[in-house]
């Protein structure tokens, strides 16, 4: 905890030292960069439904979040951002999770959106050149398509990280970033036990530019959580991605490979592999058609499988959330893919088949449909389903419905 904490110190004060040499040539005073920044408000106001085939009572939640902030102009390389969240029940027949609403645990299903107040975001930025950054401070980390490492922003009180994270461009054709997390602030809020996690992680993604339309990132991403030791864990891959031009349209491609293994004060040693191939292709009339795989193994001498506890979840394996913890034995998700654009609505269907990386189990499949608009410049309507058809006796047959309205000023 103490290294944790003085290792922040230690870099913001090293930020501080190096300000005056990345200032001499600035005129701007601070009051007025504090005064000429940006102010942002957005509402998002959501339902939810969800019917699971179990004992417990169909949950509708009405939650409304309100989000203000404020972004500073730059003075002498320096910046600063605040953001500061509230969410609101409308509707309350649902447990928000997290031990946040406790008459509701064990009667309703889980909408996991608690209520209260939240200083989401509040950091400053240094530029040391148009190569280097730092950022200090609680932040959103958001790396590649937040497999890994990202803000679970589908949730109303969004996941952020006590951090400091350093952006280098000075290589050609590649952004490296690194990134030291102390404290992983969760979706359930500071009033929950289960709202921070303490954790001392680094984090090193690199994206190589190999041409105009191919990239290659390799990543490695150590986390040695305090408190889940059970998710202390050290990942090494690469994800390429890229694109190839089919008839009128053009094949977005994608290949990652991760492997995986125990950290840290992890109790039990294992190794884990992760692999996901992906095609979609878009044509130029709006229809976009996808086949894609993703495999979470496993160790097969003890079940220890591959884990994923600082991920954007609810984007992966189907938006019925059935497998926020991979199973035992992994998982394969075989998923296919439509899009379309009809007028102003881009309309999105997926297939999803899940079963065990180990063993021949099955577990289920899942239909997830969407429909979303933007109604005007600052204004927006989703539609969202998920339906996941169980065939396994540990998960349970799950309905989820979701109407979103959100405006942005």
């Amino acid at each position: 905890m103490n290294r944790k904490r003085n290792g922040l110190l230690t870099a913001t004060a090293l930020l501080l030292a190096a300000a005056p040499f990345a200032a001499a040539n600035e005129s701007d005073t601070l009051a007025s960069a504090i005064t000429s920044g940006k102010a942002g408000v957005s509402v998002r106001a959501r339902f939810e439904g969800v019917d699971k085939d179990n004992p417990l009572k169909d949950a509708n939640a009405l939650t409304t979040r309100l989000r203000l902030n404020y972004k500073t102009g730059e003075w002498q390389g320096w910046s600063a951002f605040a953001e500061y969240d509230h969410v609101f029940h409308m509707i309350r027949d649902f447990n928000a999770g997290g031990g946040t609403t406790p008459a509701k645990d064990g009667v309703y299903q889980t909408v996991a959106d608690p209520k209260g107040s939240d200083l989401n975001q509040l950091y400053l930025d240094y530029a040391f050149s148009e190569d280097w950054s730092m950022r200090v401070g609680r932040q959103r980390v958001l790396l590649d398509n937040q497999r890994f490492v990202g803000g679970v922003g589908w949730r109303q009180n969004e996941q952020t990280y006590d951090a400091l994270t350093v952006t280098s461009k000075a290589i050609a054709n590649t952004t490296l970033v690194y990134g030291y997390v102390g404290q992983v602030r969760r979706i359930f809020g500071q009033s929950s036990s289960a709202g921070s996690m303490n954790v001392d992680t680094h984090l090193l993604n690199a994206k190589v530019g190999i041409n105009d339309s191919w990239s290659v990132t390799p990543y490695v991403y150590y986390i040695d959580n305090q408190d889940a030791a059970s998710t202390s864990t050290s990942t090494f891959g690469a994800r390429l991605t890229g694109g190839i031009k089919a008839g009128e349209g053009k094949v977005a491609l994608v290949a990652e490979l991760a492997t995986q293994s125990d950290a840290g004060n992890n109790p039990v040693s294992y190794d884990a592999d992760y692999a996901h191939l992906s095609a979609l292709w878009t044509m130029e009339n709006g229809l976009g058609l996808g086949l894609a795989y993703e495999s979470l193994g496993t160790d097969s001498s003890n079940l220890q499988s591959f884990r994923t506890p600082l991920a954007t979840l609810h984007a992966f394996q189907g938006w019925a959330d059935m497998f926020l913890a991979t199973p035992p034995s992994g998982i394969d998700d075989l998923f296919a893919t439509v899009k379309f654009k009809a007028g102003k609505w881009n309309l999105t269907g997926v297939y999803h088949d899940f079963s065990a990386e180990t063993g021949s189990g099955d577990f289920g499949t899942e239909f997830d449909v969407s429909a979303g608009t933007k109604l005007s410049k600052n204004y927006g309507l989703l539609f969202k389903g998920a339906f996941f058809s169980s065939d396994d006796v540990n998960y349970q047959d799950t309905n989820k419905f979701w109407i979103m309205f959100t405006a942005n000023y």
